[in-house]
């Protein structure tokens, strides 16, 4: 693989930093952008290598000079990791609506605003290669994370608009869609609406509970995560998106199946409402 220069949001911790740390030990150049001043010494410290800058992707009219900064610093980017993000867990007639405002500041508005920052870039430069963190929750649900789910499934969508209007201009745009790794997502980065109503205590008790008794025993292994993006950023037709995990796997391919049956059974209906 050639040298590559990346932006990486979020890459002081979870994915940002492991795909940040396993790009720079084989010898790309890392950008590494982060929300606070605490956030940029923590990466230096671990990462040395990196080039930490500040951007908060929820201040969306300075990302484009952030972006102009880097890149005139730095030299032209070659690869956006749109990584920052954070879980919300909250059965939805407890979260007020506020708690799903910031989601969707976050995981959709930021992640789009980053990444419009880039597109002039990419297509004049008739290059480039975005990868749109989302989650296997970007293409099932479950209790108790609509609005994480929610602005998975919007990000989801939006990727696959981009990636049909900037493949004329040279630039790949691929979904990774983790499962349940080790990370912190289900630890100290998950925003947890109080529970406040009894009639979903026993729906939603028991999934908090094991969430919380499996955060940091998942399967995924984020380094292993990691080596999986780099390849897919040199292959040579990446996909719209990827699943990551044996957990995506099986929920998403059960819910393909699941989705095939409910199509099927419900065709006549579909079709009734032609001419």
């Amino acid at each position: 693989m050639s040298q590559k220069t990346f932006f990486i949001t979020g890459a002081n911790s979870g994915f940002g930093l492991a795909i940040a740390s396993a790009a720079i030990q084989i010898g790309h150049k890392v950008i590494g952008a982060v929300r606070s001043e605490t956030s940029r010494a923590a990466l230096a410290d671990v990462l040395p290598a990196a080039r930490p800058v500040l951007c908060d992707v929820t201040e969306f009219d300075a990302i484009p000079d952030v972006v102009r900064q880097a890149e005139n610093e730095h030299g032209p980017v070659d690869v956006l990791i749109n990584n920052a993000g954070y879980g919300h867990e909250g059965v939805l007639e407890e979260s007020p609506i506020e708690e799903m405002r910031r989601q969707f500041d976050v995981n959709v508005f930021g992640a789009v605003a980053v990444a419009k920052a880039f597109l002039p870039r990419f297509r004049e430069r008739r290059r480039g290669f975005i990868v749109n963190v989302t989650s296997m929750g970007g293409m099932i649900t479950m209790p108790g994370i609509a609005y994480y789910c929610g602005s998975k499934f919007a990000l989801q969508g939006i990727s696959e608009v981009m990636r049909s209007e900037m493949a004329p201009f040279g630039v790949r745009v691929t979904a990774v869609c983790p499962g349940s790794f080790r990370t912190d997502w289900a630890g100290r980065s998950m925003v947890r609406t109080e529970r406040s109503i009894t009639d979903y205590d026993a729906l939603f008790d028991p999934i908090r509970e094991a969430r919380q008794v499996k955060s940091g025993k998942q399967l995924g292994d984020p380094d292993k995560l990691a080596a999986a993006v780099l390849g897919l950023v040199d292959a040579s037709d990446p996909p719209p998106q990827l699943l990551l995990g044996s957990d995506a796997l099986k929920l998403v391919s059960d819910r393909i199946e699941r989705l095939r049956q409910e199509i099927e059974v419900w065709k006549s209906v579909t079709v009734s409402t032609d001419g």
